[in-house]
């Protein structure tokens, strides 16, 4: 199994690996990465791999999880490589930084207006797709005061302005559910084939069961806007939001 790197350091923009399988000639696997597949509503990573020691180089357009495994996808003209990469080959990947930093910045912000959703409104976090630009939370909430969001955002910013650290630990499935009275704030609870649980807290704020890239502390998101709020049907509420540059 892929040894995953950036579930205790999601800062680690390079790391070495060797190519464990090759797919059709554009699908790898390797022993570890850095690079995040696409997964709980936030993208993936892209970058590139470079081979040693020839430093043939290729780029990675999509990363995603299959059967258990991380499967890294080459961009290849006509769907194939030349002199492509084998099992066997040691090569050294690179994150595109900016990206997965942005989306790390997202995905804190995300947990954090959350937790405010959940403490002040009784609400369930259905789901989140997080972007670049601007980020989604649905939830259900059956009295939907608009009006009360701007006091949401306010809560959030204030809770971020407080430099919270942020901790990442690798527990056991036993000791997360002995720890936790919840393991996510996701209405639809956590899966019971995942038996290993990374924890992500925000001290003083909530800790709950995550794979996504997070920040190592709540003062680098600088601040959220609420940018608009939908009414999906009986219940269903989704709320748009961008970051603070």
């Amino acid at each position: 199994m892929t040894e995953v790197l950036y579930f205790l350091d999601c800062y680690l923009r390079e790391f070495e690996a060797t190519v464990e399988k090759v797919t059709d000639d554009k699908f790898i696997v390797l022993d570890c990465t850095a690079f995040y597949p696409e997964s709980g509503g936030q993208p993936n990573d892209i970058g590139k791999l470079i081979r040693e020691p020839d430093g043939a180089e290729f780029e990675i357009i999509y990363v995603g999880k299959f059967n258990g495994e991380i499967s890294h996808e080459i961009a290849c003209a006509g769907g194939t490589m030349s002199d492509g990469l084998k099992a066997g080959d040691r090569v050294k990947g690179f994150i595109d930084w900016d990206r997965r930093y942005q989306h790390m910045r997202m995905h804190t912000a995300t947990h954090i207006l959350a937790s405010v959703i959940e403490k002040e409104a009784g609400a369930q976090i259905t789901g989140n797709q997080l972007g670049l630009d601007q980020s989604r939370v649905d939830f259900s909430l059956e009295a939907f005061d608009r009006d009360k969001f701007t006091e949401y955002e306010k809560i959030a910013n204030d809770v971020i302005a407080q430099n919270h650290p942020v901790n990442l630990y690798l527990v056991s499935r036993q000791e997360a559910e002995e720890k936790l009275s919840r393991l996510t704030t996701l209405a639809k609870g956590f899966s019971d084939e995942i038996s290993a649980v990374r924890l992500v807290e925000i001290e003083g704020v909530t800790i709950e069961a995550c794979g996504g890239t997070h920040l190592k502390n709540t003062g680098e998101i600088k601040g959220v806007r609420i940018e608009k709020l939908q009414n999906k049907g009986k219940s269903n509420r989704r709320m748009y939001f961008k970051l603070l540059d």
